[in-house]
């Protein structure tokens, strides 16, 4: 019974010797896989060199946050390289004046322009015969009944104004008139129309009427 006991706390310290010499084993093995494979996220982030770090900083130091909002160029860094100067532009010599014609050319055109200023004078003449012969009238208004062109013959008196009443047949029944005028010239007619209109009677009408012989 000794015996076997004494084999049974010799089998138990050898296996304990020999766990711990397993685990010893498995933890070096554990520790040498740890060191050789990177560390995910921090392996994959490019390493800068120094040269690359001062670059970086030269830049922010010259860095504007306003230059968008005035329309300044962003600072270039310093070792940007040199713009390249444009090529000359070639000189392209100006081309001569040309002689102006001499001035026996212009005698024609002043010759044929003495017809057409006749011609001009012409109508002129023509027209100031056409307007001796009118006579121009502010008319009013146009009634029906003569009581209603006498009352309004009364107000233009009242404005200022002298009118006179005509009769005339129109659609086979008789209507009154009331005219300012005659006047001999347009231009009286117009001063006197726009009087009316001043006076309250914008729908004045200009009407011209042959002069009797």
């Amino acid at each position: 019974m000794a015996s076997k006991a004494k084999a049974q706390r010799g089998g138990f310290f050898l296996g304990m010797i020999i766990g711990l010499l397993v685990g010893v084993m498995i933890a070096l093995g554990v520790a040498l896989y740890v060191t050789k494979v990177p560390i995910p996220f921090v392996d994959k982030v490019p390493q800068r060199s120094q040269q690359q770090e001062a670059a970086e900083a030269e830049r922010n130091k010259r860095w504007d946050p306003n230059a968008p909002l005035g329309g300044k160029p962003p600072a270039r860094p310093a070792d940007s390289a040199p713009a390249a100067e444009p090529a000359p532009v070639p000189v392209i010599p100006a081309p001569a004046p040309t002689p102006a014609p001499p001035a026996a050319a212009s005698t024609p055109k002043a010759a044929a322009s003495r017809p057409s200023a006749a011609a001009s004078a012409t109508p002129s003449a023509s027209s100031k015969a056409e307007a001796d012969a009118l006579q121009f009238f502010v008319q009013v208004g146009a009634y029906a009944r003569s009581e209603d062109a006498e009352q309004q013959r009364a107000k233009l008196a009242m404005a200022g104004l002298v009118g006179r009443i005509t009769e005339r047949e129109q659609a086979g029944r008789l209507v009154y008139r009331v005219r300012l005028g005659p006047f001999d010239s347009h231009d009286e007619a117009t001063a006197v129309k726009q009087q009316a209109a001043t006076a309250g009677y914008p729908d004045a009408a200009l009407v011209r009427v042959p002069k009797n012989p």
